[in-house]
C-alpha cells in the first residue's frame, strides 16, 4: 500500500502507522505495522517537500535521487544561517555512516554522541539538519524501534535491492503512483506533493497518458479513477493528522468539506489537526487523551451530528481501538 502511493506522510510517527491501518484490510494493527517497519520493509525518511514520509524499501533510492535536489535547495539556506556548510555537512556524514556500519541502529542522541567525540558537537536544528542531509544523500533511514525512540539505519543495509531508475523512469512512477492514488488531482497538486516542478509534473502527465478532467476551472489528471461508491457515505472516519487525504492537495478547493465553511489554505487548521470524515467530507476534528485504563477520542464536529453519523463514529472509534490494542472511549465536545 506504501508503494502504491508513492510515499506517505510520515511527519508524526504513531498517527502516520494508523494511516497506513485505516487503510489495510480489517483487522490490521499498529503491531502490525510497526513489525513492518522494524523489519524495513517500510522505511521512514526524509524526501520530498521536505518532511518525513514512509516508503517501500525497494523505492527510496529512485525516490531519493529524484526528489532530493530540490530538497537540497531549499534546505540550503537554512543549513547556511546554521552555520554548517557543505565542508561540515560530509564530514558529519562520514562519521555517521561509519557510525551505523555493520548493523547497528542508533538514536538520533547516539549519533550526536559520535559527532562529539570526533570534535562536531551538534545540537538542536544542527543536529536535525545533519542528520536530515545525511537521509537526504541516501546514507541512512530509519531503524529499528527502541522502545519509545526511534533509530538510525545505513540504507544499504537496509535496502540492498532498491532500484535505481532513470530519471524520466522515476518521474513517470511516481506520477503514476501519485494520479492513481490521489487523483483526480491537479498538476500544482502534484508539484505540491511530491516538492518537483509544475514542468515536471506536466512531463509526467505526457509519459503516463492520464485522463484528463475539467472541474470549476482547474484541470484535475487520473489514472483509472472510479467514483466512490455510495458505501462512502455509511462510513465515518478518524484520519490522522498530515493525512494524505487533506495534506496531498494544494488546491484545496477540491478537498470535501461539506456544508460548513473551513478555512481551508495551505496552512488550514485542519491539515493540522486529526479530521473527523463522515461520508467523504471533513465534519470536524479529533484529538486523544489518556483516561483510566486506556485511551479517549473527544470529537468536536463543526456541526451537530444526526443519530445515523452517532453510530458511524462508534464504529470508527471501535475500529481505531482495534488497530491500537487498547480500549478506547469517545466523547462529543460541540463548538
Amino acid at each position: 500500500m506504501v508503494a502504491w502511493f508513492g510515499a506517505v506522510q510520515a511527519q508524526e510517527y504513531g498517527p502516520a502507522k494508523w494511516a497506513l491501518g485505516l487503510r489495510m484490510a480489517d483487522g490490521a494493527t499498529d503491531a502490525q505495522v510497526q513489525r513492518a517497519c522494524d523489519e524495513g520493509r517500510i522505511l521512514r525518511t526524509h524526501v520530498m517537500r521536505p518532511t518525513w514520509h514512509f516508503v517501500a524499501a525497494s523505492d527510496i533510492r529512485w525516490l531519493l535521487e529524484l526528489t532530493a535536489p530540490r530538497v537540497h535547495r531549499v534546505m540550503s539556506y537554512y543549513n547556511s544561517e546554521l552555520g554548517l556548510d557543505a565542508r561540515t555537512l560530509t564530514r558529519c556524514a562520514a562519521i555517521i555512516e561509519r557510525a551505523l556500519g555493520g548493523g547497528h541502529h542508533l538514536t538520533r542522541a547516539e549519533l550526536a554522541a559520535r559527532l562529539d567525540r570526533a570534535r562536531l558537537p551538534m545540537t538542536g536544528s544542527r543536529l536535525a539538519r545533519v542528520v536530515m542531509h545525511a537521509e537526504l544523500e541516501g546514507i541512512i533511514c530509519s531503524g529499528r524501534r527502541a522502545e519509545r525512540h526511534s533509530t538510525y539505519a545505513l540504507v544499504s543495509e537496509r535496502a540492498p535491492k532498491a532500484r535505481r531508475l532513470s530519471r524520466d523512469e522515476a518521474l513517470a512512477t511516481l506520477g503514476q503512483r501519485f494520479f492513481s492514488s490521489h487523483g483526480p488531482a491537479t498538476i500544482r497538486d502534484f508539484a505540491w506533493w511530491s516538492g518537483l516542478t509544475i514542468a515536471d509534473g506536466k512531463r509526467a502527465i505526457e509519459m503516463i497518458r492520464a485522463q484528463r478532467e475539467a472541474d470549476g476551472g482547474l484541470t484535475y489528471w487520473s489514472l483509472g479513477h472510479s467514483r466512490p461508491s455510495a458505501a462512502r457515505d455509511r462510513l465515518a472516519y478518524l484520519l490522522p493528522i498530515y493525512d494524505e487525504y487533506l495534506v496531498a492537495y494544494r488546491d484545496r478547493k477540491a478537498v470535501p468539506h461539506g456544508p460548513a465553511k473551513i478555512p481551508f489554505s495551505s496552512n488550514g487548521w485542519v491539515t493540522f489537526q486529526h479530521a473527523l470524515v463522515i461520508g467523504g467530507h471533513v465534519a470536524g476534528t479529533w484529538r486523544v487523551t489518556r483516561s483510566a485504563g486506556g485511551l479517549q477520542v473527544r470529537v468536536t464536529p463543526l456541526r451537530r451530528l444526526n443519530a445515523t453519523e452517532r453510530r458511524m463514529l462508534t464504529a470508527a472509534v471501535e475500529r481505531y481501538e482495534e488497530f491500537l490494542g487498547l480500549p478506547v472511549t469517545f466523547a462529543i465536545e460541540q463548538r
